[in-house]
C-alpha cells in the first residue's frame, strides 16, 4: 500500500508477526531517515514491532531537504495552532491507513516524536477516539494548552524526556506539560537528562525503550 505520507518502514524479521507499531515523527527540518535511527536501537528488543517514519507533509523553508509538520515562519500563535491542527488531521488519516493495512488498533500503537514531532504526538494522543498504547516524546511541548484542554477525548499514557541544556525548546516546557497532564488525570512520566541539549542521547533512547517494552505485547 502507498500511504498518504511518504514513509520509511522498518519491518520486523520475517519470522515475527506484526503485533505492534511505533510511529516515529521527526522534528522541524528533519525527515524520516534521521528519526528512523531510533529503530536501529530498538528493533532487536521489540521483535514483533513495525516502525513507520513518515516525512512531514510540508517542505521546511530553512532546510529544503527536510520537512515540517507545521510552519513556524510567522510569529503568530493562532497561525501556528491552526497549522498544527491541519497536521494532526493528516496524521490521523495516516494512522488509520496503518491500522487498516496491518490490522492494528490504537492499543497496539506507540506514537513517538522529537521536538515538533513530540508536539504532534502529544496532541494526537489526547484528541483521538481511543487511547493509544503510549506516547513517548523527546524535547517537545504542548503547543496550546488552552486549546488542547477543550479537545481532550482520550488519555493516552505518556513518557516525556527533555535535555536540561535545551535552548531550542526550553526544558521548562517539560514541567509545564507534566503539570497540565496530571491536572487532567493523564498518566505521565518525565525524565530530565543532565548536560543534554536539543537531541536524543543514548540515555534517553534507552529510557524510552524500557518504557515501551513494559507497554507492548512482545
Amino acid at each position: 500500500m502507498t500511504f498518504s505520507l511518504n514513509t520509511k518502514i522498518i519491518y520486523p524479521d520475517k519470522e515475527n508477526e506484526i503485533k505492534n507499531a511505533i510511529i516515529l515523527l521527526h522534528g522541524y527540518g528533519g525527515d524520516s531517515n534521521d528519526i528512523s535511527i531510533l529503530s536501529l536501537n530498538w528493533k532487536r528488543f521489540l521483535p514483533n514491532t513495525i516502525f513507520l517514519c513518515p516525512d512531514g507533509h510540508q517542505q521546511c523553508p530553512i532546510n529544503p531537504r527536510g520537512f515540517q509538520w507545521f510552519d513556524l515562519s510567522k510569529d503568530d500563535p493562532i497561525y501556528i495552532l491552526d497549522e498544527s491542527i491541519k497536521a494532526e488531521d493528516k496524521l490521523k488519516v495516516f494512522i488509520n491507513e496503518i491500522k487498516n493495512e496491518y490490522n492494528l488498533n490504537n492499543s497496539n500503537i506507540c506514537l513517538s516524536g522529537f521536538s515538533q514531532g513530540c508536539m504532534m504526538s502529544i496532541s494526537i494522543g489526547l484528541t483521538s477516539n481511543e487511547n493509544f498504547n503510549c506516547v513517548v516524546g523527546f524535547s517537545g511541548k504542548i503547543i496550546d494548552k488552552t486549546n488542547l484542554l477543550k479537545r481532550i477525548t482520550s488519555k493516552t499514557k505518556m513518557l516525556l524526556i527533555h535535555g536540561d541544556l535545551d535552548v531550542v525548546v526550553s526544558s521548562s516546557y517539560l514541567l509545564e506539560a507534566k503539570d497540565f497532564l496530571l491536572r487532567n488525570n493523564i498518566d505521565v512520566e518525565t525524565k530530565l537528562i543532565k548536560n543534554c541539549e536539543h537531541h536524543i542521547p543514548i540515555e534517553a533512547s534507552s529510557i524510552a525503550l524500557n518504557y515501551i517494552k513494559k507497554k507492548f505485547i512482545i
